[in-house]
């Protein structure tokens, strides 16, 4: 491969993994080379200026961390987004020129396809079926007291805070099945990490 050098990378054409998104939604396609505070500033201006209701981020490959980083940027400046986020694979198609071509032969290209992995996410004022495979509800805007961003407590992927230290995640106690114990309850409870 040394002789052969990259002239072109397209990705297929395919179309976004959400159902019932209005024709005009914008969507921000993220490349490896992409600068955030440019997709930023776009993508900040059709929320707030345009007043779009849902924005799609996407990218593949080595912009998938980009990607990620320009939604969760975006979430913290507007808040109160929904979210839905689909994983796929994309095929780029990649061609490759000989360099070093024989004298007299025509110049050898090369097609490379390779599987990528690809993300969507779905960034909506609008409610979004909780429902969906990769939902994720509004984060809890800073002024709220958990009481009040906690209330409906059987939403999926709610962010709960940490315990003040790790002893608070161990049990207290355990309570162990026994076969054929001695006791007739065949429970045994015994202390972990407890010291009294």
């Amino acid at each position: 491969m040394e002789n052969f050098r990259k002239v072109r990378t397209s990705e297929e054409e395919s179309p976004l993994p959400f159902p019932d998104l209005p024709p005009d939604v914008v969507e921000m396609k993220v490349k490896e080379g992409s600068k955030i505070r440019n997709l930023m500033n776009f993508a900040m201006a059709q929320m707030e200026l345009k007043g779009s209701r849902q924005i799609v981020f996407s990218g593949c490959g080595r912009a998938v961390t980009k990607t990620i980083t320009c939604v969760e940027i975006m979430k913290r400046k507007l808040g109160g987004l929904h979210q839905i986020t689909k994983v796929r694979y994309k095929t780029l198609v990649e061609v490759w020129e000989n360099q070093d071509p024989l004298p007299d032969s025509p110049a050898q290209n090369l097609t490379v396809h390779k599987n990528v992995p690809s993300i969507c996410i779905l960034l909506s004022r609008d409610p979004l079926d909780p429902n969906q495979m990769g939902y994720q509800p509004p984060e809890l805007q800073p002024g709220l007291s958990q009481a009040e961003g906690t209330s409906s407590s059987s939403t999926k992927g709610l962010k709960r805070p940490m315990p003040a230290s790790h002893e608070e995640l161990l049990p207290k106690k355990l309570q162990v099945q026994v076969p054929d114990s001695p006791r007739g309850s065949g429970i045994m409870d015994s202390q972990l990490g407890c010291h009294h």
